[in-house]
């Protein structure tokens, strides 16, 4: 079965904002806790980047699962400003550690990764060499989490 995948970035909602990082009102946690049920059913995987204002999230799995996850993203009143930066095809799975997480980041951090190249979503396998590539600094964001998995 083919794996599809799409990531987007896009600027947390009042709610979500008003709360850096997520930590105090417990808000971010249900809504990632939510979907990581539905995703997990559809069979989907992936990570959401935050940086107390903005969200990256890249998300993974069949075409049918994937869809109709992603539905629920475009129409989730937690975020607004929805920008697709890639959809489609992949290899294999590369974040298949979770059904839905995530992680806190820097502003720049997070702006390096959703201002890389992400065509056809290549991984060179280098984060830290100066022609990595979003795949790559995905990657090199999520690495230390997903080592303690």
């Amino acid at each position: 079965m083919p794996i599809r995948a799409v990531v987007y970035a896009s600027s947390a909602s009042e709610a979500i904002a008003g709360d850096k990082l997520g930590l105090s009102n417990g808000k971010l946690d249900q809504i990632v806790d939510d979907a990581a049920r539905f995703n997990r059913n559809a069979g989907v995987t992936g990570v959401l980047l935050f940086d107390g204002e903005r969200f990256l999230q890249y998300m993974e799995g069949p075409e049918d699962g994937l869809s109709v996850a992603y539905s629920r993203v475009l129409s989730a009143s937690s975020h607004n400003g929805v920008v697709e930066l890639q959809r489609g095809r992949v290899g294999q799975r590369r974040l298949p550690f979770w059904p839905m997480r995530w992680l806190p980041v820097e502003p720049d951090e997070l702006g390096r990764v959703a201002h890389a190249d992400w065509t056809r979503f290549n991984q060179r396998g280098d984060y830290q060499a100066a022609y990595a590539t979003a795949m790559d600094l995905l990657i090199g964001v999520v690495e230390p989490y997903a080592i303690a998995v």
